[in-house]
């Protein structure tokens, strides 16, 4: 894990940090938080894929973001508020996450200003890709959205299941699969 947090921290605070994680495998299909629970962790994603889904009273699932390695998963409003997350967040590959309770992290904060503003860095950019995702959403097509897709997550098509693309573009895999077939040929 030492090598993946080089990519975020200063070599002199990756062991502090290590101090209050705890390194956890997780299976593809399991689910690192699942929707109704109330979360009380963040991870940072050493290796593997995941993404946030919501699953409405039909069974019908709605990926709302996917996250792979160097990256951070949690439910942050819900942790935050001490509610139950509205979603779930699930492994799409065998993958090792470092773990850390949000209590420990907090008291990492209250020590040293340096936590505060590593976790404004990550705020800002949850923030920069959410905003961009909606305006996407909102006002690009299909074919665009995929484009981008494939711009912004290389490779991600081949180690994401078509269904699931087709769902984080808000699109029905027929669709999805009529947009391939007239950009690939």
């Amino acid at each position: 894990m030492n090598e993946q947090l080089k990519h975020i921290l200063p070599d002199e605070r990756i062991d502090e940090f290590l101090s209050i994680g705890k390194e956890k495998s997780i299976m593809s299909s399991d689910c690192f938080i699942k929707a109704g629970e109330t979360p009380s962790k963040i991870a940072f994603v050493g290796k593997g894929l995941f993404r946030y889904v919501y699953t409405n009273d039909k069974g019908y699932e709605f990926t709302k973001a996917i996250m792979a390695e160097n990256n951070f998963i949690s439910s942050y409003s819900a942790m935050v508020l001490r509610r139950p997350s509205y979603f779930s967040i699930e492994a799409l590959e065998n993958s090792q996450l470092l773990v850390i309770n949000w209590s420990d992290f907090n008291q990492l904060q209250d020590k040293d200003i340096f936590w505060v503003k590593f976790l404004m860095k990550f705020i800002e950019k949850g923030y920069i890709i959410k905003e961009k995702r909606e305006r996407d959403l909102l006002l690009l097509d299909a074919e665009t959205r995929y484009k981008n897709f494939l711009t912004e997550f290389p490779g991600m098509d081949q180690r994401i299941k078509q269904g699931i693309i087709a769902s984080y573009l808000g699109i029905q895999p027929e669709t999805l699969s009529r947009i391939r077939k007239k950009i690939i040929f």
